[in-house]
Formats: C-alpha cells, sequence, structure tokens
C-alpha cells in the first residue's frame, strides 16, 4: 500500500526537518518511507545511503526505499576482477556491494532499501530472495516469467538477465539494492561483463515485450510488488524532506 503525505496522521508520524533534531518517528513499524528521487549522480545517491543507514542504525528514522535514475555510470562491487572490464581507460566507481561491474543509467528502475534487518530475523540470505521476488512480481504483472538462478542473485527471462542485485549489511541494515532494466540502452553493456557475465545475457523489458513501457508506470507496479512482499505500507515524502535529515 502506497500513502501520501496528507495520510501521515492516520499512523501517528513526527515530522522534524531541522539538523540535530530526530529524524522520523513512527510508531506502526509496518511503515516504510518511499522517496522517488528522479535523476541524480551516483556519488550523491550513496552518500545518501551511508548517512540514512546511520539514522536508521540510531533509531532516528524508519526504513527508506530510495527510487532512482542514474546518468550514465559503471559501478564496480567487491568481486570485481580486472577481466571483467572489457574497455580501456573505463571510468568505474568502486563501490562496497556485493557482485562485480554493473550499469546504471537512464531507462533504468534502481531501488535502494535501507532496511534494519534486526525485526526480519537478521536473514541476508531471505532478503536477497525477497528482492528476487518483487522483481518476479514485477515483471509477472507484464507476463513475464521471471527465475532466478542458484547461486547468483538476480531476474532472468528466458535465459536472459533483466535485473541485477547488490547489497551491503552494516550492523543489519541494508545500502545499495537492485537495478531493473526497462529502457536501458544494452549498448553500454558493451564495455564490461556485467556481474561477470557476457554482455550478450543482458536485456530490457522493452525488448522482452516488444514495446515501449514507460518508466513510471513500472515504478508504480514495482512499489505494488515490494509493499506485498515485504509486508508494509509505503510513505511518500519528497525528495527535499530528506535531504534535510542529512
Amino acid at each position: 500500500m502506497l500513502k501520501n503525505k496528507a495520510e501521515l496522521s492516520n499512523i501517528e508520524a513526527s515530522l522534524f526537518l531541522r539538523k540535530g533534531q530526530v529524524g522520523l518517528l513512527f510508531k506502526n513499524m509496518n511503515e516504510m518511507l518511499l522517496c522517488r528521487v528522479g535523476r541524480a549522480p551516483y556519488a550523491q545517491t550513496w552518500a545518501w545511503q551511508e548517512a540514512l543507514r546511520e539514522l536508521r542504525r540510531k533509531g532516528q528514522i524508519q526504513d527508506v526505499l530510495l527510487l532512482v535514475e542514474h546518468p550514465p555510470t559503471y559501478t564496480g562491487g567487491r568481486a570485481t576482477l580486472p577481466e571483467h572490464l572489457l574497455s580501456a581507460g573505463l571510468e568505474m566507481v568502486s563501490i562496497n556491494r556485493g557482485g562485480s561491474v554493473t550499469f546504471h543509467g537512464p531507462g533504468q528502475l534502481v531501488a535502494y532499501p535501507i532496511v534494519d534487518l534486526r525485526p526480519r530475523g537478521r536473514d541476508v540470505h531471505q532478503y536477497l530472495r525477497d528482492l528476487e521476488a518483487v522483481l518476479m512480481g514485477t515483471l509477472a504483472r507484464y507476463g513475464l516469467r521471471g527465475e532466478a538462478r542458484t547461486g547468483l542473485t538476480g531476474a532472468w527471462v528466458g535465459g536472459r538477465k533483466v535485473a541485477s542485485i547488490g547489497i551491503h549489511v552494516r550492523h543489519w541494515i541494508t545500502a545499495h539494492g537492485l537495478a531493473l532494466n526497462v529502457s536501458t540502452d544494452m549498448h553500454y553493456f558493451a564495455a564490461i561483463k556485467p556481474c561477470g557475465l557476457g554482455s550478450e545475457e543482458m536485456t530490457t523489458m522493452n525488448a522482452l515485450l516488444q514495446r515501449v513501457l514507460c518508466l513510471a508506470e513500472v515504478e508504480s507496479v514495482f512499489l505494488r510488488a515490494f509493499a506485498d512482499v515485504f509486508a508494509i505500507a509505503l510513505t511518500e515524502v519528497e525528495r527535499g524532506e530528506l535531504e534535510a535529515l542529512l
């Protein structure tokens, strides 16, 4: 379920936006904040995740879900090897998530959940399976049968990978997340071995369906699947309000 700011009083929420004060206090533990960040540089949203994770660790905010679209960016996780970079001089942001190199760019739905796993049994593997279930539910809404692969994370349709997952957990609080290719330009993947795989294995929802999807529509479907799998209600806040907490 997705709520907007006008409904915050129904869950007895208090919002304080001045720096140095407690951020967001919810009495309902089944609530999660949602911020549709829009287009934002990768480094900026990574810094936000780290700041939000620390606030979550201190109990000053509730779990948060960020939806982002990045300008073209290559990121390399802890499993990135030199042979995964196929283009000389490729600029890559080295980060602390799991997995290898991947691409983020326009036409891609990127979700960064900042989730406290302590109330969820401190089960990282189940959290990964839940993220996969969100992807499968989103794809199913479009008649696509998503599949997971043993020993890997993400979502495949007909042997082609359409979504990637890479996370980092500290103090049982998650960061980073998933990327679903909706209308992403696949030429960018030719410069890397995405997640250590061949670039030809990557695909988009548009290519699978042979039609053009609206990213905002896919976001809405994704959010319904996310709320169902995690059994939470999403309460939307504006980007400016989120920035004021940091």
